[in-house]
């Protein structure tokens, strides 16, 4: 392998899910109010379960969420009216404890590292991006919300791997969204699907498949 390819939200940076609890407290909700449980608890979020079988697309899932959350607030229903609040916390408590160190570890191995999102931008407003310095350490950084090409499409990979210059078969592409994954790999990439459920072991397969240790 040349290149690390990381989806952001999900394999770097903590999911909405995980962060909900803390959600609530800083919008004064009782514990518990945002009842979103996605690939935590699938069987009781019917709507997670309509966007994984095709039903409706990722963007629309949290488009039902921010005007859910905007009817309990009197926020803006909008991508980044939830966000804000959801990732309203320090870098440090906002990424995952080994993305760091995995990112450290394949630069310090001669890898290439890349991040490829579908909604950096449409998520989250620049100051915030600008404060997430894990993104100084990548060699690219594709966001669909800028490109207008998201993830499945073949022509996002085509970007990461052209601005890289590195060919498809020599890029792991990590990804928490099957379709995500099955897109990459139909382009010629390995891939590594990352279960958020348990981002310990995907941390490891992750590091199985580039030959670094930990």
């Amino acid at each position: 392998m040349k290149a690390l390819v990381l989806d952001f939200g999900g394999p770097v940076l903590k999911t909405p899910f995980e962060l909900v609890r803390g959600g609530e407290v800083r919008s004064g909700l009782a514990p518990r109010t945002l009842a979103w449980s996605g690939p935590f608890d699938p069987a009781s979020d019917d709507l997670w379960r309509s966007m994984q079988s095709g039903e409706i697309t990722e963007r629309a899932y949290w488009q039902r969420r921010a005007e859910e959350f905007a009817g309990l607030t009197g926020r803006e229903a909008t991508f980044q009216g939830l966000m804000e609040v959801l990732f309203d916390a320090d870098e440090d408590e906002l990424l995952r404890p080994m993305a760091r160190p995995l990112v450290d570890d394949a630069k310090a191995a001669g890898l290439a590292v890349a991040v490829c999102t579908n909604d950096m931008a449409a998520f989250h407003d620049a100051t915030w991006i600008a404060h997430m310095t894990i993104l100084e350490q990548m060699d690219v950084i594709v966001d669909g919300s800028i490109e207008h090409v998201l993830k499945p499409d073949p022509r996002i990979f085509a970007m990461v791997v052209d601005r890289l210059g590195i060919a498809a078969p020599d890029c792991l592409f990590v990804d928490d969204q099957p379709g995500n994954v099955d897109g990459a790999r139909a382009v010629g990439m390995h891939a590594v699907w990352f279960d958020v459920t348990d981002p310990q072991r995907s941390y490891a397969e992750v590091r199985s498949e580039l030959g670094l240790a930990g």
